[in-house]
């Protein structure tokens, strides 16, 4: 099993380097790094990120938690509220019932926009991408990686991924390929040697 205190003291050591905040070595790369952790651990997953972020403020360094769930809650709200969905569900098949929320958080015309309004709003020395358990399946981390690659590159932006990652491929929750996604590092396998 997976030393959580461990792994969150490497990703503070990481993160909070001046290598990494200044983007240096990343080879023309764009600034995003993953970071994969076993789903079924993710209330101390969950309270390990808070902590980290404190941390790292307290150190100088500002966070900006981009949590895709309370993203997603706030575009339904804005849209007639989450209550008006849970009627929608009641109504229609899966299958219908997942196309309507797709078209209303349609990731091109709504979701990224809205991303990319919080980023320009909130500057931040790093970006935490976080509840891509949470959105599944009517947002896929793949599609909001591909996307937010070109709106988040002014900061390192770190990606919490419950499943499995292993520098070309996405397993969600460890057990479904999501899909091929080779434009990031494992932070995990990053040295504390920066």
């Amino acid at each position: 099993m997976e030393d959580i205190a461990k792994k969150f003291t490497h990703l503070y050591n990481i993160i909070s380097s001046p290598n990494f905040l200044n983007k240096e070595s990343l080879g023309g790369e764009i600034p995003f790094f993953i970071t994969a952790y076993d789903p079924t651990r993710e209330y101390e997953v969950t309270d390990s990120i808070k902590f980290l972020k404190n941390k790292l403020e307290t150190s100088g360094v500002t966070v900006l938690e981009l949590n895709l769930y309370d993203i997603v809650c706030d575009i339904l709200g804005s849209k007639g509220g989450v209550e008006r969905m849970i009627e929608i569900e009641k109504v229609k098949k899966k299958d219908k019932f997942l196309n309507a929320l797709q078209s209303t958080l349609n990731i091109h015309q709504v979701f990224i926009p809205k991303i990319k309004n919080i980023l320009d709003d909130n500057p931040s020395n790093v970006y935490f991408l976080t509840g891509i358990g949470l959105v599944f399946p009517y947002i896929r981390s793949h599609t909001v990686l591909n996307n937010l690659q070109n709106i988040a590159k002014d900061s390192p932006t770190v990606i919490f991924f419950p499943g499995d990652y292993n520098g070309t491929t996405l397993n969600l929750f460890g057990t479904m390929k999501d899909d091929n996604y080779y434009r990031a590092f494992n932070i995990d396998l990053i040295s504390t040697k920066l």
